[in-house]
């Protein structure tokens, strides 16, 4: 079995896209994992939004440690415990709570809370929380709003997700307080149904060209 590499001090720094990954079944998390991290495609966030999930982050840990398997769509503190249980090497909420974040921070795991105001930016500064994920991105104002973010706060890393494409992301990848976009584009549909992990490894080479 591969070396399990190490998390970087920041999921940020991982790669310039991390796929956003919905399963209704488990056994397709290791053969998509493998796909997107030949791909180039470390970073996997697994939403809790399905009863598979949490199966899927477990198989994915065990048996993919090639890559750097999170949880996606963390909303409670459980989520927390179960995701970190199933070997979870990251967090991502959609929003955020001073529980959650409590239980976040708990964790010692990286996390991103998401937000999509100012004041709830200012909200997690004061608990010393700088990486965020911006959500739902395209909804709450897109590039533009995050430029204006630039300005009063510098010091705050962006991951925007929601309404991404890969036409779109290298606009959000070229703004200065955005270091990755999250999305599955490289994730059709048809593909993860009829199983074509080719077709997936290849969108995951064109989604992680896209910084350079």
């Amino acid at each position: 079995m591969a070396r399990m590499n190490a998390v970087p001090s920041s999921v940020l720094d991982i790669a310039p896209v991390i796929p956003v990954v919905v399963l209704d079944d488990a056994e397709q998390a290791v053969p998509l994992a493998r796909a997107l991290v030949a791909g180039g495609l470390r970073a996997v966030e697994i939403t809790l939004r399905t009863p598979a999930a949490v199966d899927a982050i477990r198989a994915v840990a065990a048996e993919v440690p090639e890559a750097v398997v999170g949880a996606g769509t963390v909303l409670r503190a459980a989520d927390v415990e179960r995701a970190a249980e199933a070997g979870a090497r990251f967090l991502v909420s959609p929003g955020w709570t001073p529980a959650l974040v409590d239980a976040m921070q708990k964790s010692n795991l990286p996390f991103l809370p998401g937000v999509s105001t100012a004041s709830e930016v200012v909200g997690l500064l004061e608990r010393g929380v700088t990486e965020m994920k911006f959500f739902p991105a395209e909804a709450a104002g897109g590039v533009p709003y995050l430029k204006a973010l630039v300005s009063p706060f510098p010091q705050v890393r962006f991951c925007p997700t929601g309404g991404m494409t890969a036409a779109g992301a290298p606009a959000y990848l070229r703004l200065p307080n955005v270091a990755c976009v999250g999305g599955s584009w490289m994730l059709p549909a048809d593909a993860v149904g009829a199983r074509d992990w080719g077709r997936v490894e290849k969108l995951a080479a064109e989604a992680a060209a896209l910084s350079s």
